[in-house]
């Protein structure tokens, strides 16, 4: 049986020369390159859907692979499809960096210059290895070898415009549709989400931060388990220790929850830190939260520009969400779909504080009322968003989920 082998190479030199080495090795079959991260982990996600068989044997990713840095790729690809076995293609021969693939996962290193004869041992002793776990997993691949959990960011055009509401809602909603939930807070200076939700806490996503192998016991003493049934990661009570959460402790984090939990929904607030783009990069669904007035869409488009030039995330890749949305005011959704250039979430949110205030006062968003409309609007989102289950019937929030808006096309 040839083994299939999935170039991940960004250079067009160095893609050439990959290329025609893989297509010289024998029962070699090597697939259409991918040029980036993002690309190299939709692929291998499409792949998996279809059938895990499907997924190729070896993974080739190369040093200078962007965005996502190359040991951290490596990384995401282990937790996620542990079946496939990863080889980095480097110029660096030392053992340190030896060490510290093995560590991120990979299964093999082959230096720069390429060469036949190590490209050949190791991609056939990488085979070998991925051929041998699928026969071990047998039935029972596809449960350790899924694509992971949905994960959605929520971040804020500006402060005070709900961004924080609308993470929580969105997490309940996905939570009491019978899906595991975990909800993250990466406003890592001043994060609120533990006052919203009336949490006394002792751990917090810092305690993660320094650690290098995420294991399922280490993440579950971090996290802390609300009466909701929500697994809540939160931030540091003392706002300076938000810069020890790093970009790269920011993707383990996310990808640890990710392996963990079905939905996984991140307040990233409205300062973009490292920690908060890593997670924005990583997501599935990008949400940009938003109020109809000219101050907070201007912030809007210039998070959305910024996240362009950062390539962060692509202005069609997101999706704005209307909060304290009015029929009189001027600025409405498509106008605003105009400006940021953005999907826009076919669900709004309507103007009505005098419903949030006594919840909020109380600092117990999770018991707000169910006919209370904006409750009502992020639940319906979260439909929209296909974060609830279609079948699930949440008596608390006073209506059905198959009642929700069919989830729209992004820009619909």
């Amino acid at each position: 049986m040839p083994t299939r082998i999935l170039p991940a190479v960004g250079d067009a030199d160095a893609v050439r020369a990959v290329t025609t080495l893989l297509s010289q090795l024998p029962d070699a079959e090597p697939v259409a390159p991918v040029t980036d991260s993002t690309q190299l982990v939709d692929t291998l996600a499409r792949l998996a859907a279809e059938s895990v068989d499907e997924l190729p044997e070896v993974v080739i990713v190369h040093e200078r692979i962007g965005p996502v840095p190359a040991l951290e790729l490596i990384r995401e690809v282990a937790l996620r499809f542990p079946a496939v076995g990863v080889v980095l293609v480097t110029s660096d021969a030392s053992p340190g960096l030896f060490q510290a693939a093995m560590d991120y996962g990979a299964r093999g290193l082959v230096t720069l210059p390429l060469g036949y004869e190590e490209l050949a041992v190791r991609v056939q002793a990488v085979a070998a290895w991925s051929a041998g776990v699928r026969r071990h997993l047998g039935g029972a691949l596809e449960v350790f070898t899924g694509v992971g959990g949905t994960v959605v960011t929520v971040s804020g055009a500006k402060g005070g415009v709900g961004t924080t509401l609308t993470a929580i809602q969105l997490a309940l909603a996905t939570q009491a549709s019978g899906r595991p939930t975990a909800l993250l807070d990466m406003d890592l200076q001043t994060g609120d989400i533990a006052s919203c939700l009336d949490v006394q806490f002792r751990r917090s996503v810092v305690d993660l931060a320094a650690i290098t192998d995420i294991t399922p016991r280490v993440l579950a003493d971090a996290v802390f388990r609300h009466d909701t049934g929500l697994a809540l990661l939160l931030a540091p009570g003392d706002g300076e220790r938000g810069e020890e959460v790093t970009d790269r402790a920011a993707r383990q984090i996310v990808g640890a929850l990710r392996s963990r939990y079905e939905v996984v929904v991140v307040d990233c607030g409205a300062q973009l830190s490292g920690a908060g783009a890593a997670a924005v990069e990583m997501a599935d669904t990008a949400l940009l939260v938003t109020t109809p007035d000219v101050v907070a869409v201007r912030g809007a488009k210039r998070a959305v520009r910024m996240w362009d030039r950062l390539q962060i995330r692509k202005a069609e890749e997101t999706t704005v969400v209307v909060n304290r949305h009015t029929r009189g005011t001027e600025i409405q959704p498509s106008l605003i779909q105009r400006i940021t250039g953005t999907g826009i979430a076919g669900t709004v949110v309507p103007a009505n504080f005098k419903e949030l205030q006594a919840a909020v006062d109380a600092g117990r968003l999770h018991e707000l009322d169910a006919r209370s409309t904006v409750k009502q609007a992020l639940w319906t989102l979260a439909g929209e968003l296909g974060l609830v289950k279609a079948t699930a019937v949440d008596r608390r929030a006073g209506r059905s989920a198959v009642g929700f808006r069919r989830r729209k096309e992004i820009g619909g």
